[in-house]
């Protein structure tokens, strides 16, 4: 049978492997998160030039929408006029 010192010495080179696995993982655990906070902000600013350019393709459209909404209304006054004064426009022309 094992006397206590034995046994003793065999729990300290368990322990102490344990500590240096504990250190490996501690060690991979750092690198792993610096990789993953390189990739997220590779990955931010990603997203971020790409909501950029959307709004501008946004803002590019409304100001087409907009441009468009009111031309074809002032067209569609015109017409109004025009047709409202047919009578005051042919004497005018003749």
């Amino acid at each position: 049978m094992a006397t206590v010192q034995e046994r003793v010495g065999i729990l300290e080179t368990k322990v102490d492997g344990l500590t240096e696995k504990i250190d490996d993982i501690r060690t991979d655990v750092k690198e792993s998160h610096e990789d993953i906070k390189t990739q997220l902000k590779t990955m931010y600013d990603a997203s971020c030039t790409q909501h950029a350019e959307l709004a501008t393709k946004i803002k590019d459209l409304e100001g087409f929408k907009m441009k468009w909404t009111y031309m074809v209304l002032g067209g569609v006054a015109v017409l109004g006029w025009v047709s409202g004064h047919i009578d005051s426009i042919s004497n005018f022309l003749k």
